[in-house]
Protein backbone atom coordinates (compact mmCIF):
# COMPACT_ATOMS: atom_id res chain seq x y z
CA UNK A 1 0.00 0.00 0.00
CA UNK A 2 3.34 2.41 0.05
CA UNK A 3 1.40 3.92 3.75
CA UNK A 4 5.05 5.43 4.14
CA UNK A 5 6.64 5.66 0.70
CA UNK A 6 9.42 8.71 -0.04
CA UNK A 7 9.18 8.67 4.39
CA UNK A 8 12.70 8.66 6.23
CA UNK A 9 12.32 6.12 9.13
CA UNK A 10 14.79 5.83 11.87
CA UNK A 11 13.87 2.74 13.54
CA UNK A 12 15.68 1.87 17.22
CA UNK A 13 16.89 -1.27 17.68
CA UNK A 14 16.59 -2.62 14.73
CA UNK A 15 18.65 -5.60 15.18
CA UNK A 16 17.73 -8.79 16.88
CA UNK A 17 19.45 -11.22 19.72
CA UNK A 18 20.43 -13.82 17.77
CA UNK A 19 19.33 -15.09 13.92
CA UNK A 20 15.86 -14.77 14.95
CA UNK A 21 13.23 -11.67 14.35
CA UNK A 22 12.95 -9.02 17.05
CA UNK A 23 10.22 -6.78 17.30
CA UNK A 24 12.54 -4.21 15.72
CA UNK A 25 13.37 -6.22 12.77
CA UNK A 26 9.96 -7.00 11.81
CA UNK A 27 9.40 -2.92 12.46
CA UNK A 28 12.10 -2.15 9.87
CA UNK A 29 11.04 -4.70 7.31
CA UNK A 30 7.83 -3.61 7.69
CA UNK A 31 8.68 0.02 7.05
CA UNK A 32 10.74 -0.55 4.07
CA UNK A 33 7.86 -2.57 2.22
CA UNK A 34 5.59 0.34 3.05
CA UNK A 35 8.25 2.48 1.14
CA UNK A 36 9.93 3.75 3.38
CA UNK A 37 13.93 4.93 3.81
CA UNK A 38 14.71 3.07 7.06
CA UNK A 39 17.59 4.09 8.74
CA UNK A 40 18.53 0.33 10.37
CA UNK A 41 19.74 1.96 14.21
CA UNK A 42 21.18 -0.50 16.84
CA UNK A 43 24.12 -0.80 19.42
CA UNK A 44 25.21 -4.30 17.33
CA UNK A 45 26.00 -3.06 13.91
CA UNK A 46 26.42 -6.57 12.38
CA UNK A 47 22.43 -7.15 13.92
CA UNK A 48 21.22 -4.28 12.10
CA UNK A 49 23.44 -5.10 9.10
CA UNK A 50 21.75 -8.26 8.65
CA UNK A 51 18.56 -6.56 9.05
CA UNK A 52 19.68 -4.25 6.15
CA UNK A 53 20.83 -6.83 3.99
CA UNK A 54 16.87 -8.31 4.74
CA UNK A 55 15.17 -5.59 3.34
CA UNK A 56 17.91 -4.48 0.47
CA UNK A 57 16.98 -8.39 -0.53
CA UNK A 58 13.80 -7.49 -1.07
CA UNK A 59 14.39 -4.63 -3.27
CA UNK A 60 13.57 -1.58 -0.49
CA UNK A 61 15.97 0.75 0.54
CA UNK A 62 17.71 0.56 4.23
CA UNK A 63 20.62 1.97 5.94
CA UNK A 64 22.86 0.83 8.90
CA UNK A 65 24.03 3.37 11.80
CA UNK A 66 25.57 2.07 15.09
CA UNK A 67 23.79 3.56 17.92
CA UNK A 68 24.35 4.21 21.20
CA UNK A 69 21.27 4.97 22.89
CA UNK A 70 22.00 5.57 26.35
CA UNK A 71 25.00 8.45 25.04
CA UNK A 72 23.32 10.91 24.35
CA UNK A 73 26.36 12.64 22.51
CA UNK A 74 26.72 9.56 20.53
CA UNK A 75 22.64 10.12 19.58
CA UNK A 76 23.04 14.15 19.11
CA UNK A 77 25.92 12.81 16.47
CA UNK A 78 23.72 10.39 14.85
CA UNK A 79 20.77 12.51 14.06
CA UNK A 80 23.23 15.28 12.83
CA UNK A 81 24.52 12.50 10.46
CA UNK A 82 21.26 11.08 9.64
CA UNK A 83 19.48 15.19 8.80
CA UNK A 84 23.24 15.67 6.55
CA UNK A 85 22.26 12.51 4.51
CA UNK A 86 18.77 12.65 4.08
CA UNK A 87 17.37 16.48 5.34
CA UNK A 88 14.58 15.23 7.08
CA UNK A 89 13.43 12.65 9.69
CA UNK A 90 9.80 11.53 9.25
CA UNK A 91 9.31 8.57 11.46
CA UNK A 92 11.05 7.44 15.24
CA UNK A 93 10.25 3.90 16.28
CA UNK A 94 12.02 3.19 19.23
CA UNK A 95 12.05 -0.73 19.44
CA UNK A 96 14.41 -1.38 22.47
CA UNK A 97 14.28 -3.07 25.44
CA UNK A 98 15.80 -5.13 28.55
CA UNK A 99 14.61 -6.92 31.71
CA UNK A 100 16.14 -8.02 34.92
CA UNK A 101 14.50 -10.36 36.72
CA UNK A 102 13.97 -9.42 40.53
CA UNK A 103 11.59 -8.00 42.60
CA UNK A 104 11.81 -4.51 44.60
CA UNK A 105 13.65 -6.30 47.17
CA UNK A 106 16.08 -8.57 45.40
CA UNK A 107 16.65 -6.75 42.23
CA UNK A 108 20.98 -5.86 42.16
CA UNK A 109 20.77 -1.91 42.15
CA UNK A 110 22.63 -1.63 39.14
CA UNK A 111 20.31 -3.48 37.08
CA UNK A 112 17.96 -1.05 37.74
CA UNK A 113 19.91 1.33 37.26
CA UNK A 114 21.05 -0.35 33.59
CA UNK A 115 17.21 -1.30 32.81
CA UNK A 116 16.24 2.32 33.10
CA UNK A 117 18.79 3.67 31.36
CA UNK A 118 18.27 1.76 28.18
CA UNK A 119 14.42 1.49 28.56
CA UNK A 120 13.88 4.82 29.91
CA UNK A 121 16.65 7.49 29.03
CA UNK A 122 17.21 5.60 25.83
CA UNK A 123 13.90 7.06 24.46
CA UNK A 124 14.49 10.22 26.01
CA UNK A 125 17.83 10.82 24.39
CA UNK A 126 16.35 9.98 20.45
CA UNK A 127 13.00 11.97 20.91
CA UNK A 128 15.43 15.41 22.80
CA UNK A 129 17.16 15.14 19.50
CA UNK A 130 14.76 13.84 17.07
CA UNK A 131 12.10 16.42 17.46
CA UNK A 132 13.26 19.72 16.54
CA UNK A 133 14.18 18.24 13.28
CA UNK A 134 10.51 17.40 12.53
CA UNK A 135 9.23 20.63 14.26
CA UNK A 136 11.51 22.07 11.92
CA UNK A 137 9.70 20.26 9.32
CA UNK A 138 6.20 20.68 9.77
CA UNK A 139 5.53 17.44 10.65
CA UNK A 140 6.64 13.61 12.28
CA UNK A 141 5.48 10.83 14.08
CA UNK A 142 7.15 8.49 17.00
CA UNK A 143 6.66 5.54 18.15
CA UNK A 144 7.59 4.51 21.93
CA UNK A 145 7.55 0.12 22.23
CA UNK A 146 6.32 -0.11 25.79
CA UNK A 147 4.74 -3.21 27.22
CA UNK A 148 1.90 -4.38 28.81
CA UNK A 149 3.94 -4.98 31.83
CA UNK A 150 3.34 -1.13 32.48
CA UNK A 151 0.31 -1.35 33.39
CA UNK A 152 -0.25 -4.67 35.04
CA UNK A 153 1.72 -7.67 36.97
CA UNK A 154 2.62 -10.26 34.13
CA UNK A 155 3.45 -13.05 36.17
CA UNK A 156 7.52 -12.46 36.36
CA UNK A 157 8.92 -10.22 39.12
CA UNK A 158 10.91 -7.55 36.96
CA UNK A 159 10.49 -4.13 39.23
CA UNK A 160 12.84 -2.78 36.50
CA UNK A 161 11.00 -3.58 33.80
CA UNK A 162 7.76 -3.10 34.93
CA UNK A 163 8.63 0.47 35.79
CA UNK A 164 10.74 2.18 33.35
CA UNK A 165 7.99 0.66 30.80
CA UNK A 166 5.34 2.76 32.78
CA UNK A 167 7.65 6.08 32.95
CA UNK A 168 8.05 5.61 29.15
CA UNK A 169 3.90 5.36 28.68
CA UNK A 170 3.91 8.96 30.38
CA UNK A 171 7.19 9.97 28.38
CA UNK A 172 5.21 9.03 25.34
CA UNK A 173 2.05 11.13 26.57
CA UNK A 174 3.21 14.29 28.11
CA UNK A 175 5.46 14.82 24.87
CA UNK A 176 2.38 13.98 22.61
CA UNK A 177 0.70 17.15 24.46
CA UNK A 178 3.45 19.25 24.08
CA UNK A 179 4.20 19.09 20.59
CA UNK A 180 0.67 17.83 19.54
CA UNK A 181 -0.07 21.81 17.99
CA UNK A 182 4.02 21.63 15.92
CA UNK A 183 2.66 18.58 14.22
CA UNK A 184 4.47 16.06 15.73
CA UNK A 185 2.69 12.79 17.17
CA UNK A 186 3.62 11.07 20.11
CA UNK A 187 2.28 7.24 20.52
CA UNK A 188 3.09 4.19 22.22
CA UNK A 189 2.94 0.08 21.96
CA UNK A 190 2.27 -1.93 24.50
CA UNK A 191 2.80 -5.49 23.32
CA UNK A 192 1.64 -7.99 25.57
CA UNK A 193 3.23 -11.69 25.63
CA UNK A 194 5.76 -11.94 21.86
CA UNK A 195 7.59 -14.37 21.35
CA UNK A 196 10.89 -12.96 20.53
CA UNK A 197 14.67 -13.93 20.82
CA UNK A 198 14.56 -10.98 23.76
CA UNK A 199 12.70 -12.80 26.02
CA UNK A 200 14.65 -16.22 25.99
CA UNK A 201 17.91 -13.91 26.46
CA UNK A 202 16.36 -12.19 29.85
CA UNK A 203 18.48 -14.21 32.66
CA UNK A 204 15.86 -16.28 34.94
CA UNK A 205 13.28 -16.15 33.16
CA UNK A 206 12.68 -19.84 32.84
CA UNK A 207 12.76 -20.19 36.49
CA UNK A 208 10.72 -17.76 36.81
CA UNK A 209 8.40 -19.74 35.00
CA UNK A 210 8.86 -22.81 36.61
CA UNK A 211 9.88 -24.37 33.47
CA UNK A 212 12.65 -26.44 32.57
CA UNK A 213 13.34 -25.68 29.45
CA UNK A 214 12.75 -23.00 26.77
CA UNK A 215 9.82 -24.80 25.35
CA UNK A 216 7.97 -25.60 28.25
CA UNK A 217 8.46 -21.94 28.94
CA UNK A 218 6.61 -20.65 25.70
CA UNK A 219 3.78 -23.61 26.84
CA UNK A 220 2.75 -21.73 29.46
CA UNK A 221 3.01 -18.53 28.11
CA UNK A 222 0.36 -19.42 25.44
CA UNK A 223 -1.97 -20.55 28.05
CA UNK A 224 -1.58 -17.49 29.99
CA UNK A 225 -3.20 -15.41 27.07
CA UNK A 226 -7.26 -15.52 26.10
CA UNK A 227 -6.39 -16.38 22.54
CA UNK A 228 -4.22 -19.01 23.32
CA UNK A 229 -1.09 -18.13 21.84
CA UNK A 230 1.82 -15.48 22.17
CA UNK A 231 2.02 -12.96 19.17
CA UNK A 232 4.50 -12.89 16.89
CA UNK A 233 6.80 -9.89 15.49
CA UNK A 234 4.67 -8.68 12.98
CA UNK A 235 2.13 -7.78 15.54
CA UNK A 236 3.88 -5.51 17.21
CA UNK A 237 5.30 -3.80 13.86
CA UNK A 238 1.90 -3.34 12.21
CA UNK A 239 0.54 -1.90 15.23
CA UNK A 240 3.39 0.71 14.75
CA UNK A 241 3.06 0.98 10.99
CA UNK A 242 -0.65 2.13 11.90
CA UNK A 243 0.59 4.55 14.01
CA UNK A 244 2.90 6.34 12.23
CA UNK A 245 1.15 5.94 8.97
CA UNK A 246 -1.61 8.33 7.67
CA UNK A 247 -4.39 6.46 8.69
CA UNK A 248 -3.63 7.61 12.32
CA UNK A 249 -3.01 11.16 11.45
CA UNK A 250 -5.31 12.56 13.86
CA UNK A 251 -4.12 9.94 17.05
CA UNK A 252 -1.68 11.40 19.43
CA UNK A 253 -0.46 10.27 23.03
CA UNK A 254 -2.41 7.10 22.71
CA UNK A 255 -1.18 3.61 24.28
CA UNK A 256 -1.87 0.65 21.89
CA UNK A 257 -2.01 -2.65 23.85
CA UNK A 258 -1.55 -5.67 21.20
CA UNK A 259 -1.94 -8.68 23.85
CA UNK A 260 -4.39 -11.38 22.75
CA UNK A 261 -6.32 -9.79 25.52
CA UNK A 262 -4.04 -10.75 28.15
CA UNK A 263 -4.61 -7.23 29.89
CA UNK A 264 -8.59 -8.40 30.07
CA UNK A 265 -7.41 -9.76 33.05
CA UNK A 266 -8.45 -13.16 32.20
CA UNK A 267 -6.31 -16.62 30.48
CA UNK A 268 -7.79 -19.43 29.64
CA UNK A 269 -9.90 -22.19 31.84
CA UNK A 270 -7.88 -24.67 32.83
Amino acid sequence: MNELENKIAVVVGAGCIGTGLGNGRATAITFAREGATVICADIDTESATATAEMIRGEGNDASVLTLDITDESHVADAVRTILHQHGRIDVLDNNVGIAAVGGVTDVDPADWERVFKVNLDGAFNTMRHVIPAMVANGSGSIVNISSVASIRWSGVAYAGYYASKAALNHLSRTTAAEFADRGVRVNAVLPGLIKTPMVESVAGITDAYSSTDIEQMWSKRDSQVPMGRMGEAWDVAHAALFLVSDRAKYITGAELVVDGGISLGMGRAS
